[in-house]
């Protein structure tokens, strides 16, 4: 997808959520422009744009409190950390890009940025949420690395790098036809400029193709592949639980007890971490499928609808670090502390957020210094 969905078509010159002001399907043919009306910041619209800088504000603070937790701790696995690093980055591409963007452009209604920035901030948007995606899968599959081969844990940090350099190398190549395809078009007779798709296609199908290959690469294929690692997560947890029923707990040796719970607790964030991406990104993509083999539905289904299932879509930026944080508690440990430096104002104490984070007592109830649970956002 090349972005929000309701300005892909090369006949429109609307923004991304005023679906109204249409120019004829067929773009090699131009009827004249006489009743043609320039669309406006709808109520609906307005909604749209507060609870945009609502999500903004609670994704940029929670990601870059994800970050810098992740960057400065200590306790995170070494071939875990460029894993989180990279989702708290695609999830700040995705709050610094793609939020600002649809707010301020909901609000100026037309497009003031040239064409220029109108082809850079359309690949950024497409690069960013591809990028998101790919990184899912890419935990994903370290997840199923982790518990399905336990013991090639000295290859991980290698093969998550490549996957990771694979992730953002993909995302950069399927963004780049955005340069080419998106641009600013003024419509004649009228004071009005968009940033749109108008004339790259000379066929709705093919239109039809770009949007349905972005929608399999953003969305279709991630889902498999994430619930393919998953399944084999469960189907492999399902046999050790018939095995260690069988008296066959051979992975039971001395001390190492915390391995099932830590498999437990990754298992449980992975799941939700999915869970997510599918609730919040489901309801705008099925929209977006009816919109393009249906053009009409734009007329039958209320604008509301269009503006919040694509803010519904963006809250899963905000729920990475959320569960994240709820899964591991040197995370919350680190914005406690935080918060207590900040309201506390410049603390000379040697106690800063990274030293909590790693020295808490052991009898504190956190146990991820130990070996077997080094890593309790999935070992």
């Amino acid at each position: 997808m090349s972005g929000d969905w309701s300005v892909l078509r090369s006949s429109s010159l609307a923004p991304p959520t005023s679906p109204v002001a249409q120019l004829p399907t067929n773009t090699s043919q131009y009827h004249p422009l006489s009743d043609w009306e320039a669309p406006s910041f709808t109520r609906a619209a307005q909604f749209r744009v507060g609870a945009t800088l609502v999500l903004f504000v609670f994704a940029a603070c929670s990601n870059l409190a994800l970050l810098a937790s992740v960057w400065r701790g200590r306790r995170l696995a070494s071939h875990l950390r460029p894993l989180m690093l990279s989702l708290a980055s695609a999830d700040l591409m995705m709050t610094f890009v793609v939020m600002p963007l649809d707010a301020v452009w909901n609000v100026t209604v037309q497009w003031y940025g040239g064409d220029v920035l109108c082809k850079l901030l359309c690949f950024l948007k497409l690069f960013a949420m591809h990028a998101s995606a790919f990184i899912l899968v890419v935990i994903s599959l370290d997840r199923q690395y982790a518990i399905l081969h336990p013991l090639d844990a000295l290859s991980a940090h290698h093969r998550n790098r490549r996957m990771l350099l694979l992730a953002w190398s993909l995302s950069l190549l399927l963004a780049s036809p955005q340069l080419f395809i998106f641009r600013a078009v003024r419509v004649e007779g009228v004071e009005f400029t968009q940033c749109a798709t108008h004339g790259s296609f000379s066929r709705r199908w093919q239109e039809t193709v770009y949007n349905m290959f972005h929608f399999t690469t953003l969305y279709v294929v991630p889902l498999l592949v994430m619930s393919c690692c998953y399944s084999r997560i469960l189907l492999h947890i399902h046999q050790q639980h018939l095995r260690d029923k069988a008296g066959e707990s051979y992975l039971r040796r001395s001390g190492t007890d915390i391995i099932p719970k830590a498999r437990m607790k990754t298992l449980k964030m992975t799941v939700v971490i999915v869970l997510s991406f599918i609730v919040c990104w489901t309801p705008y993509y099925l929209l977006g499928i009816w919109y393009w083999f249906q053009p009409d539905m734009l007329h039958i289904t209320p604008e509301y609808v269009h503006h919040a299932l694509f803010v519904f879509g963006n809250l899963n930026t905000c729920c990475d670090p959320v569960i994240y944080g709820f899964y591991t508690p040197s995370f919350r440990a680190d914005v406690a502390a935080c918060c207590r430096w900040t309201a506390s104002g410049a603390d000379t104490s040697p106690r800063s957020p990274d030293r909590l984070s790693i020295g808490r007592g052991p009898h504190s109830g956190d146990h991820e210094s130990e070996p077997a649970a080094n890593n309790q956002a999935g070992d």
